[in-house]
């Protein structure tokens, strides 16, 4: 009788065992994240890094950033080298404007490869904004560039588009009084979105910083979005991989050519001048 038991007890401690032995080797995480920092302030720079157990050919890493208040601040895809290794900047400011802890969540592949971190942001000082954008029935034309965005809007009123060239985005602020969607006509000029080899990647399209589906008409000038909304939204904002650059930006560019221009100029004249012997 006590061979028996004996038996029967080891092998229940077998079928334990085996059991076991799965959730052991889930131990070795399949991708980890990691920021430079455990806090930033306005301004600085945000280091995202990681590394992943399995390289998967041409599959990059998302990476998405979310507020306090679980809005989606930023979202980016990045390539993973060959060393298996992965690593982004992120400006701290621009739509992260929130004081408190914000989600750094990065997805592999597949659900099955997902991990995050956190780290604490000191929020913004709010500042009064120049109105960057004059905006007319059907049109609005905005600082920096002499394209025109064209749009259409029911359930609500256009107020105004604003460029974020920390986020490759335009910041369109909305008064939705009913239901409605937003038909925004975009010159490849002001904001675009392309893949390394210039190909059309997908735009982000955040409505009151949740992600939403949009209908696309893209052609070699424009790319049209029909975004929907509901009422009392408040802000639409369309990320993309580049935007016209800031006004102060260009009048920094501009005043630099003005510089060199001038010191140019002013050599040649001393050396006009200088007698030849």
């Amino acid at each position: 009788m006590k061979t028996h038991l004996s038996v029967f007890a080891l092998f229940a401690i077998l079928i334990v065992s085996i059991g076991m032995a799965p959730a052991f080797g889930q131990i070795q995480d399949s991708i980890v994240v990691t920021t430079d920092k455990a806090s930033y302030s306005e301004g600085e720079i945000i280091l995202i890094t990681g590394e992943v157990r399995d390289l998967l050919s041409g599959v990059p890493v998302a990476i998405m950033v979310v507020s306090p208040n679980n809005n989606i601040v930023t979202i980016a895809q990045v390539t993973v080298g060959v060393d298996k290794k992965y690593s982004t900047e992120i400006t701290a400011g621009g739509t992260m404007k929130m004081e408190g802890t914000y989600k750094v969540s990065v997805t592999y592949g597949n659900e099955s490869r997902t991990a995050e971190t956190t780290f604490e942001f000191g929020g913004v000082e709010p500042i009064i904004e120049e109105v960057m954008s004059e905006v007319t029935d059907t049109t609005v034309s905005v600082q920096g560039s002499v394209d025109l965005i064209g749009y259409e809007i029911t359930g609500g009123k256009l107020i105004s588009i604003m460029p974020d060239v920390g986020s490759n985005s335009l910041i369109i602020s909305i008064d939705a009084t009913d239901d409605g969607s937003l038909t925004i006509t975009i010159p490849r000029s002001v904001l675009d979105a392309l893949l390394g080899n210039g190909d059309d990647d997908d735009f982000f399209v955040l409505v009151d910083g949740e992600e939403v589906d949009f209908d696309e008409t893209v052609s070699s000038t424009d790319r049209i979005l029909t975004i929907a909304f509901s009422a009392g939204a408040e802000e639409i904002e369309i990320i993309g991989t580049f935007v016209i650059p800031e006004f102060g930006t260009i009048a920094a560019m501009i005043l630099a050519v003005a510089i060199i221009s001038i010191i140019v100029i002013s050599a040649k004249s001393r050396l006009s001048i200088i007698p030849r012997y």
